[in-house]
C-alpha cells in the first residue's frame, strides 16, 4: 500500500506534513511546527501519531514537539548534530541513518546551511523527500548559520534525488520566489510555465507544493549555479557555482 501525505498551513505561512504508512497505521509529522495544527490534521485524517521527524532546531519547526509528545507518546527522531536545541528527542541521526515510520524507510541525508545540522529524510521507494528550509519550491532556505558553500553542496545533494521524487519543504515561498527568479533568469521557458501554473494554483486556493525534482531542476536557479548560462545572466561567467550561488542567494537576501 502507497504512502499516504496530508498537507497543511500553519503558523503564518509554515507546512506541516503528516506521513502515513496505511499497512501498519504508523504516522509521522514532519516537524511540529505548532500542536494545535498537527491535531487538526490528525483528527482529519483519523490517523493516530507515532513519530516526529525533525529537520532543524528552529522554534517555528519545534514549537509543538513538547506537547504532541506527552499526549501522544510518540518518538522524537532529531539531527544528532542539534539534538541539543531540540525538546524530548528519543533518536538521534545522521548522514546515511536509515528511520522506520511503520514499514516506510527514510534515507537521512544532511543539509546543512540554513543551520549546521540540518537534516532532509527521503523515502527513496515512497518517491518522497522532506526538505525542511534547505530547498523551497523555485528557493532555497536563508543561509543563517552555514556558509553559501555549504549550501551549495546540500542543495546538489537533493538535486541528485531522482526527477520524480516530490519535495514537501517547509514554507509556502513560491509566488515570491518565482517573483525574484525571474531576475536571474527572464528567458527560462520552465520557469515561466511554473509563474502560470502557480497563479492558478494560488487562485484556486491550492498549495503549489510537492513539487518534484526534475521541474526544480529546470526552473529553480538556485539549482542551476553551475549552468554558465546562469553564470552569464548575472555576470559571474567563468566564476565557480559556489560562488553563483552565494551572489545569487545574497540578491535575494536584499530582494
Amino acid at each position: 500500500m502507497p504512502a499516504e501525505t496530508r498537507l497543511f498551513l500553519c503558523l503564518k505561512d509554515n507546512y506541516g506534513v503528516l506521513l502515513h504508512d496505511p499497512e501498519s497505521g504508523a504516522t509521522a509529522s514532519i516537524d511540529a511546527p505548532e500542536a494545535a495544527a498537527v491535531e487538526a490534521a490528525l483528527k482529519a485524517t483519523g490517523w493516530k501519531l507515532t513519530d516526529i521527524l525533525v529537520t532543524h532546531h528552529h522554534a517555528d519547526h519545534t514549537d509543538g514537539i513538547i506537547e504532541l509528545k506527552e499526549k501522544y507518546k510518540c518518538r522524537v527522531v532529531a539531527p544528532a548534530a542539534e539534538a541539543e536545541k531540540i525538546p524530548a528527542v528519543d533518536l538521534t541521526v545522521r548522514e546515511g541513518d536509515k528511520v522506520s515510520v511503520g514499514k516506510l524507510s527514510a534515507n537521512v541525508i544532511e543539509t546543512p546551511g540554513h543551520t549546521n545540522g540540518h537534516i532532509s529524510y527521503w523515502f527513496n521507494a515512497a518517491k518522497l523527500a522532506f526538505v525542511g528550509d534547505t530547498l523551497f519550491s523555485i528557493g532555497c532556505g536563508r543561509v543563517i548559520e552555514g556558509t553559501p558553500g555549504m549550501m551549495w553542496r546540500s542543495l546538489t545533494k537533493l538535486r541528485d534525488l531522482p526527477d520524480d521524487t516530490r519535495i514537501y519543504c517547509g514554507h509556502e515561498y513560491t509566488a515570491a520566489n518565482i517573483k525574484f527568479s525571474r531576475t536571474i533568469e527572464p528567458n527560462n521557458a520552465a520557469l515561466a510555465a511554473r509563474e502560470a501554473q502557480v497563479k492558478e494554483q494560488i487562485a484556486q486556493g491550492k498549495p503549489t507544493i510537492p513539487v518534484t525534482i526534475g521541474d526544480e531542476k529546470l526552473a529553480n536557479p538556485f539549482l542551476r549555479a553551475d549552468l554558465p548560462e546562469v553564470a552569464a545572466s548575472i555576470g559571474m561567467t567563468g566564476k565557480q557555482p559556489a560562488q553563483v550561488f552565494a551572489e545569487i542567494r545574497a540578491r535575494k537576501n536584499k530582494f
